[in-house]
C-alpha cells in the first residue's frame, strides 16, 4: 500500500484521494505514525497508508496472473467484487482438470493462498472465492442433491449421518441448505483435514416456512380474540 503524510487527517486523506482520483469516503487507511508536533505546531504530521477496493481487485488479478505465468500455463482470469470485502474470481486454462484437483482439493488450496496473500498486503480480512470454468456451481448443485437425499433419509430413520470430507465452502452450502430443512441439523466436528458435518435428527425443528405459518395462524387466533 502507499504512504501518505500531512500534517492533518483532513489534508493526508485529501491527497490519497486526489492521487487515487477517488473521493476521500472510498479510501481505507491506517494511521502509522502520528506526531502532534512541539511549540506552535512544528513538526507536526500524520502518516497513513490507504487503499481502495478496485486496487485489491486488480492485485488478486495480478497475483493470479503471475503465477499462472510462471508455471506456463495460459489462463483466463475474471476479478469481480460481490460486495464491501468480498471477490469472484473465474479461472478458464488449458487444463482446467489439474486446477481443480481432487474433489477440488487444489482449487481451495490456490484459493487460500490468495486470500492469505491478499489479507497480508491489505491487512485485513477479505474473502476471495475461485471457480473454474463453473466447476464449483456444478459441484454444489450436486452436493445439495446428495445431502437432500440424505436428509430424508435421517428423518425416515431417525439416525445421523456423517458426511465424508469437504472444503469449507462446501460444508457451508450443506449448512445453508438444511437450515430450512425440517427436523434435522447440522454440526460440524473435528478440526483441520479432518472437518466433517453430521446431519442429526431433530424432531423439534421445523422449516423457516412452517414457523412462518404457525405464526401467521397464532396472530389470526389472536385477533379472533
Amino acid at each position: 500500500m502507499k504512504r501518505y503524510e500531512a500534517k492533518t487527517l483532513d489534508a493526508v486523506l485529501e491527497q490519497a484521494a486526489k492521487d487515487k482520483k477517488v473521493e476521500k469516503e472510498d479510501l481505507i487507511y491506517y494511521t502509522i505514525e502520528e506526531n502532534p508536533g512541539g511549540l506552535f505546531g512544528i513538526g507536526k504530521k500524520i502518516v497513513i497508508e490507504a487503499f481502495v477496493m478496485s486496487e485489491v481487485k486488480d492485485f488478486i488479478y495480478d497475483y493470479l496472473n503471475k503465477f499462472f505465468t510462471g508455471i506456463g500455463l495460459k489462463t483466463e482470469i475474471t476479478v469481480k467484487q460481490t460486495d464491501n470485502h468480498s471477490f469472484n474470481v473465474n479461472l478458464s486454462s488449458e487444463n482446467n482438470a489439474i486446477l481443480i484437483g481432487k474433489a477440488g482439493q487444489t482449487m481451495q488450496s490456490l484459493a487460500t493462498v490468495v486470500k492469505t496473500a491478499t489479507n497480508s498486503e491489505f491487512k485485513r480480512k477479505i474473502n476471495v472465492s475461485i471457480d473454474i470454468n463453473g466447476y464449483k456451481e456444478g459441484r454444489f448443485e450436486k452436493l445439495e442433491q446428495m445431502v437432500d437425499r440424505i436428509a430424508k433419509t435421517v428423518v425416515k430413520t431417525k439416525v445421523s449421518a456423517r458426511l465424508g470430507a469437504m472444503t469449507s465452502e462446501e460444508r457451508k452450502v450443506v449448512h445453508q441448505y438444511l437450515s430450512n430443512f425440517p427436523k434435522v441439523r447440522t454440526e460440524s466436528e473435528g478440526e483441520g483435514a479432518n472437518r466433517r458435518l453430521k446431519i442429526i435428527y431433530d424432531d423439534r425443528k421445523k422449516s423457516s416456512k412452517e414457523g412462518k405459518e404457525n405464526g401467521n395462524l397464532k396472530s389470526r387466533g389472536d385477533l379472533e380474540k
